[in-house]
């Protein structure tokens, strides 16, 4: 609102909405099953973390000192649970906006007590802006995003510069970025986009065989089987001789199925 000049009239200002931002995912309305939505219930307030625009304290979000990975679009939650319980001595951060996928997680989580994961239930972009802090993290996974395939919808992919530049600040010196797909086009932008970011540098030449801490899921191996190539990028902040993520000693399965989970009469 503005003041007229010669009255006490209030004139309002003609103003123009904020342009939307772009979006790498659509949130669709998947069914959750009755084990998801009483995971959501009884285990998001236990493992979850709420998403308040502030920075988080990750010594007070796990309750020690240790190597934090950020897992960005964990899906229904597999290869997160594997990583995490072929990894103790690790903490784990998902990020996920599809909620059957969260509830899937948790379940996993309890299921195998993995006291190492906490999950944020949030767009990522928000997430590493606004909550993750500058040099915190030891790693960073992104396991096939979205490929978003027609040239219109390009823009949508999440690996783009900006947001690149943003996970390059948030890891610290030796930290990773470790991102997988199946989907070439987009193996090709990524691996541009990271090349071309002053704080990465590539572990290999081009593309990296499969690290042993990401397991091959099941979805992977039928596409494999089908001869479709999957391309895997581990790239590093400010390289240093010899380096290792800390994850290569114990190689994951992604063979991580739900347990009965003992509930209190």
């Amino acid at each position: 609102m503005i003041t007229h000049p010669d009255s006490t009239v209030e004139v309002e200002r003609a103003e123009h909405p904020a342009p939307r931002p772009v979006r790498s995912f659509v949130l669709r309305q998947g069914r959750l099953s009755p084990a998801q939505e009483r995971a959501l219930i009884e285990l998001l307030p236990r493992y979850g973390i709420e998403y308040t625009g502030a920075p988080l304290d990750l010594v007070q979000v796990f309750g020690r000192r240790s190597g934090v990975v950020l897992e960005i679009g964990f899906g229904m939650g597999e290869t997160t649970a594997a990583i995490a319980l072929a990894h103790p001595d690790r903490d784990f951060l998902g990020l996920e906006v599809h909620a059957p996928g969260v509830g899937a997680l948790l379940k996993l989580v309890a299921a195998h007590s993995l006291s190492n994961v906490r999950v944020i239930h949030h767009d990522a972009t928000e997430v590493v802006t606004h909550a993750i802090p500058t040099a915190s993290l030891a790693g960073i996974h992104v396991y096939f995003p979205d490929p978003w395939p027609k040239k219109r919808h390009h823009k949508r992919r999440l690996l783009q510069a900006p947001f690149v530049h943003q996970l390059a600040t948030r890891l610290l010196a030796g930290g990773y970025l470790h991102a997988a797909t199946d989907w070439e086009d987009y193996a090709q932008q990524m691996l541009a986009t990271f090349a071309a970011e002053p704080l990465l540098a590539n572990t290999t030449d081009g593309f990296a065989a499969r690290p042993t801490w990401r397991p091959e899921t099941k979805f992977e191996a039928r596409g494999r089987r089908l001869g479709h190539e999957v391309f895997d990028l581990v790239f590093v902040r400010n390289a240093i001789p010899g380096w290792d993520s800390g994850l290569n000693a114990r190689p994951a399965s992604a063979e991580v199925r739900p347990r009965a989970v003992r509930r209190r009469a």
